[in-house]
């Protein structure tokens, strides 16, 4: 199984197949509404519109599993985003991204590319020091760790890259306009 043979739901509960962005350079990303990383939303709307014409696509996906930050519902996380940050890249139905329930989607992106590190700075620390309180094992495992964690599949459907939500945008923004 590859990259285009998922499906993953709307916000509005039409399947979209990841096949319709065979071709694309896509970025996946994990959100949430209520977040430290919440302005993520802003940079990732800025690499929207600098790069869709170019072939990027952007797949959000909200998820409540992390501290509850993303409580309310499809339609009012759609609207906090339209409102607070314009976003124009479409947006899926709240998903779990771990666990038992965890869509195909991040199963398979999550078999791909595993966790490697928050890298270095502040964020990174701070991250490292709550984690171990919530799993001394962390390290150890590919789930995914905190909203806005970012993965990059190219035009031939590779998961190339893994991006944890610590990482600068900039450096997301650069790797991604390399693949267009």
């Amino acid at each position: 199984m590859g990259f285009y043979d998922l499906y993953v739901t709307a916000a509005s509960g039409e399947e979209i197949s990841m096949k319709d962005y065979e071709g694309k350079v896509v970025l996946v990303v994990n959100t949430a509404t209520g977040c430290g990383f919440t302005p993520h939303y802003k940079d990732l709307e800025a690499m929207y519109e600098k790069y869709h014409d170019r072939g990027l696509e952007i797949i959000d996906v909200p998820c409540n599993q992390f501290a509850g930050q993303t409580p309310g519902t499809d339609e009012e996380i759609h609207e906090f985003c339209q409102l607070k940050y314009h976003t124009k890249f479409p947006q899926m139905k709240k998903s779990d991204v771990n666990g038992d329930d965890a869509i195909p989607l991040f199963k398979y992106l999550k078999g791909q590319k595993g966790f490697e590190g928050f890298g270095k700075g502040a964020a990174a620390f701070a991250m490292n020091v709550m984690l171990k309180k919530i799993d001394s094992e962390y390290m150890d495992n590919p789930e995914i760790k905190w909203n806005f964690t970012k993965f990059v599949i190219d035009r031939q459907g590779n998961v190339v890259a893994r991006f944890e939500p610590t990482e600068k945008m900039n450096k997301v923004d650069k790797f991604v306009e390399g693949l267009l």
